[in-house]
């Protein structure tokens, strides 16, 4: 492993390239072996965060299904801090927000079978202005382990004191593991620094890009502030290399549900993102999430796309237009397969079952993951799909095996 500390900026540019064509492990923490499932407060609340909204939402993570679909990390985001460390320098919960403190919002969340995550960032301060944890790394990660939690966001915000990228999330990462407490890291850094390449043995998963905007796509320049569902998702095209168990390309969070994306939007955003092995953080307002955001959350088959233990990120096929084509291999031999609509007007899109690297057979069957039904193909793979659309299916040669992960 490369000593990033010692390493002077010219020498650290020159190991980064290295790097770049260079398989890395990924974080020997054994956690996040598949991507993680949970939601975070800061797509919707922003600085509005508080012990009541973090244990409401967990009493509905349980009741409306989403725990027993696989999501598990109930996460603070920003601002749940007071703007000072205390007399010890250590971090204090705002008493107005988190009256009792974070250990016992976590021993709430706990109690429901569920994982607690908080938010931090590898500068001086966080994204909203609150005390960073450069330079308290030591601190900051015992105080997270005794209060029981589980996950940490780290982000990117504030004075860097000259170190490196590397230099400050390994730092962060060496600080987790010596508390013994198995947190999953989660690198925020916005793809600045390409975090695929270098990033594999210090966290569970790196973001690839700027934030997520509720968007089907923005005007704005490639990794340009905000990024919309398109913007990220081309951006994700040439990564798959970089996925694995246990380290993991984060597109952002879910924006399924928060107002501005259609019911197709919100669905096609789902499935592109389980696609692609993206940790399913949801975003929205779980207290008044309608029935048709809570289906497309809780689709099992699609979720099951996302959580395959093989950890192969999909990737394009092919792209004529405004039609896509995605695939990504599963680990019981068949394929899913996305039919993406990115147009202003419906779409007949078509692939084949040898295009997306099935073995050639003389039938395939073809499981449509949102319609849950299955047919039998002589190998063409085709959909009218409506404007800003998905259809997406899981394809086998010959018959599914009985026990494919998905009901039905």
């Amino acid at each position: 492993m490369i000593a990033w500390r010692k390493l002077p900026s010219m020498v650290l540019a020159a190991a980064l390239c290295v790097l770049a064509n260079t398989p890395a492990h990924a974080l020997d923490n054994g956690l996040a072996r598949t991507p993680p499932m949970g939601w975070n407060s800061w797509n919707t609340f922003h600085c509005d965060v508080s012990a009541k909204l973090i244990e409401a939402t967990a009493d509905i993570m349980v009741s409306s299904g989403m725990k027993a679909a696989g999501y598990r990390y109930v996460n603070i985001d920003d601002c749940w801090l007071l703007k000072q460390r205390g007399p010890h320098g250590e971090l204090v919960a705002d008493p107005a927000k988190f009256p009792q403190g974070i250990k016992a919002v976590a021993d709430y969340v706990h109690r429901k079978g569920l994982k607690l995550g908080i938010y931090e960032s590898a500068g001086t301060i966080t994204c909203a202005g609150y005390p960073g944890s450069l330079g308290h790394e030591k601190q900051d990660a015992k105080e997270f382990a005794r209060w029981g939690v589980d996950y940490l966001k780290y982000d990117n915000c504030g004075d860097y004191r000259g170190e490196t990228y590397p230099q400050r999330y390994t730092a962060m990462r060496d600080a987790l593991r010596a508390t013994g407490r198995p947190i999953v890291y989660s690198l925020c850094e916005w793809g600045n620094q390409s975090p695929w390449n270098w990033a594999q043995a210090i966290g569970n998963s790196w973001r690839t890009t700027q934030d997520i905007t509720p968007r089907w796509h923005t005007d704005q320049p490639a990794n340009g502030y905000p990024q919309g569902i398109l913007d990220i998702l081309d951006q994700q095209a040439a990564l798959s290399h970089a996925s694995r168990p246990g380290a993991w390309n984060d597109p952002d969070m879910l924006e399924v549900g928060n107002g501005y994306l259609n019911n197709d939007e919100n669905r096609a955003h789902f499935s592109l993102w389980a696609l692609l092995n993206a940790p399913l953080i949801a975003g929205n307002d779980l207290r008044k999430m309608s029935k048709d955001v809570r289906a497309i959350l809780t689709n099992r088959e699609v979720i099951a796309v996302d959580q395959d233990w093989g950890g192969r990120q999909g990737y394009r096929v092919h792209r004529d237009g405004n039609a896509d084509v995605w695939a990504k291999p599963m680990s019981d031999g068949s394929v899913a397969v996305i039919l993406l609509n990115r147009g202003s007007g419906p779409l007949h899109i078509a692939t084949s079952a040898t295009a997306i690297g099935l073995k050639s057979a003389s039938s395939y069957t073809v499981r449509d993951l949102w319609q849950h039904h299955s047919s039998t193909s002589a190998g063409a793979i085709e959909a009218d799909v409506p404007t800003h659309a998905v259809a997406m299916f899981r394809v086998w040669a010959g018959k599914a095996p009985a026990d494919t992960g998905t009901p039905g």
